[in-house]
């Protein structure tokens, strides 16, 4: 699979990494404006991408959209020198965080914080080496609920829409292209402790999603996947979500009933390992 990618008329992506957790990241262009989503984990991931583009003659971007706060979304900006769109949780963390000095010892602190966790700590390490000097722009421009930009015949909306990855978290529609940027929102979370759902937070989140008329769905760290394709995948974690508001902390009774409503024999290691994540969700 190509590293890069044009999803659909007006988007083009560059797919993620696991190796130092950089997620998607997604260029829009309308006949007046491009639009980056997500700046990228660093300034390297970024100018992957911004040569990716200047080779494909695509404008460069007049403003980056933010999904959330989290480093791997986050500090790549600096890359893109442009005005910077976030959610106003967003702005104020990374207000927060651009002054500091990223010694390890910074690192260890803000893990014993439980601001990031330990796997955070060893893709900024594997990401940035030695050398950090990791410089964190503030916002330009920020929203509450939600914000709508015309780039020239391609309208986009971001909407907050929270959930337990990020209290910030937002999702990204283009109108015309029926595409759906989900960041992380459907993820459970990463700091401050255990990784954990909890079924409200989720089933709100997902509430939210049917109510876009996406044809193509993109999570942070995932691939564009078409809607059936989508909807058929997210529908276990939705029932788990529902089993878990009916039986607890009861995993015996959980994994029968998702067994038996999805015909399968064995549950995915996924699905498993999100039943324990909802279950810790009932101690929050």
């Amino acid at each position: 699979m190509s590293l890069f990618e044009q999803i659909s008329e007006h988007i083009w992506i560059m797919h993620a990494d696991h190796e130092t957790d950089r997620p998607i990241l997604a260029a829009i262009a309308g006949t007046r404006k491009t639009l980056i989503m997500d700046a990228g984990n660093s300034p390297k991931h970024a100018s992957l991408f911004k040569n990716y583009l200047i080779n494909q003659g695509i404008r460069l971007p007049d403003m980056v959209v933010l999904t959330h706060w989290h480093w791997d979304h986050t500090f790549g900006l600096t890359a893109w020198d442009a005005p910077v769109i976030a959610h106003s949780e967003t702005a104020k963390v990374l207000r927060y965080l651009s002054s500091m000095e990223w010694s390890e010892e910074t690192l260890k602190d803000l893990s014993n914080e439980k601001i990031i966790n330990e796997d955070t700590i060893v893709h900024i390490i594997k990401e940035y080496g030695d050398s950090r000097s990791i410089q964190i722009p503030e916002a330009d421009i920020q929203f509450n609920a939600g914000l709508q930009i015309d780039l020239g015949g391609v309208s986009c909306e971001i909407q907050h829409v929270g959930g337990d990855h990020a209290a910030d978290s937002c999702f990204f529609y283009v109108k015309e292209d029926k595409v759906l940027f989900l960041g992380d929102a459907l993820s459970p979370s990463v700091y401050g402790g255990p990784r954990t759902y909890t079924s409200a937070n989720f089933l709100e989140v997902l509430l939210v999603m049917y109510q876009y008329n996406a044809e193509i769905y993109v999570e942070s760290h995932g691939k564009p996947t078409k809607r059936e394709a989508f909807l058929e995948e997210i529908s276990p974690w939705e029932q788990l979500a529902r089993l878990i508001d009916h039986y607890g902390n009861n995993r015996e009774h959980i994994v029968e009933d998702l067994k038996e409503y999805f015909k399968m024999d064995e549950l995915s290691r996924d699905l498993d390992e999100s039943i324990g994540y909802f279950i810790s969700g009932l101690k929050m």
